[in-house]
């Protein structure tokens, strides 16, 4: 196609609609929409007219005063993502743990209140409902969920917490906004979290981050078994070595350059 012809094909509107996608990077994950308008040269209000639509069509999520991209963004690159994704990275690494220790593995993002599966390596079916590629459950119940909570920013936890629906799915699950927090303050500190029972009863997981090359926290790495097989001691004790240094190999290929 020569100049002539890509220029009557050529959507100016398109073009700033993925000028403030590329806004969005790893060194400015949530911006203000003076942010973004700055960081396209757009005025605010055009700015401001990009950003709603994408909120409206769940590629984009505010709090009132900063807007981040969500998981849903990742639909717009499948084909390219389907080969460079975090999802292909982590699944050897997935294949490699499993074998070892002999115990079902996800790698899950966060998407509002829930966590999205985007790797999966199954060992036996441990639940009573399947879980694929692109299953959702939510963070508030899973080890996922509760390592990729604890380090969001103040500002979208605290969202989180005033807004999400803590709802109880055994008699074990945690649905109250304080002992949550204390939970995932806990969680932060210790860089790992061990659900016993909450999502469902006789499940037990344990989760830890993967961190980028920044050092931001955009995925969590579990281990999942039942509770007939595994005590939480020994689910610490034997488990958690490996996943650690599992994740650790994770976040090693995410650093290499493309």
């Amino acid at each position: 196609m020569d100049d002539n012809e890509s220029g009557r094909y050529f959507v100016q509107s398109l073009e700033r609609g993925m000028a403030v996608i590329r806004a969005f990077t790893a060194d400015t994950p949530a911006m203000t929409l003076s942010e973004v308008a700055r960081n396209t040269g757009m005025s605010r209000a055009t700015a401001r007219r990009f950003l709603l639509t994408f909120t409206d069509l769940g590629y984009m999520a505010t709090d009132g005063r900063h807007f981040r991209l969500t998981p849903r963004v990742l639909e717009l690159g499948y084909a390219y993502l389907s080969s460079m994704s975090l999802a292909e990275i982590a699944q050897p690494h997935l294949e490699q743990l499993v074998a070892e220790v002999r115990e079902s593995s996800s790698v899950a993002v966060l998407d509002e209140e829930d966590v999205v599966y985007v790797s999966r390596v199954p060992t036996r079916r441990i639940m009573t409902v399947s879980i694929s590629i692109g299953t959702r459950f939510p963070a508030h119940a899973t080890s996922l969920g509760r390592v990729l909570l604890a380090h969001l920013d103040e500002t979208r936890l605290r969202h989180y917490l005033d807004t999400a629906s803590l709802k109880p799915l055994t008699a074990h699950t945690i649905t109250s906004t304080e002992a949550l927090a204390a939970e995932l303050e806990q969680v932060r500190a210790q860089g790992w979290s061990l659900v016993d029972q909450e999502l469902e009863q006789g499940l037990i997981s344990i989760g830890v981050p993967v961190r980028n090359e920044t050092r931001r926290v955009v995925a969590g790495i579990n281990l999942s078994t039942h509770a007939s097989r595994r005590t939480p001691d020994s689910i610490r004790h034997d488990l958690l070595p490996p996943l650690l240094a599992t994740a650790a190999n994770i976040e090693a290929e995410l650093k290499v350059p493309g």
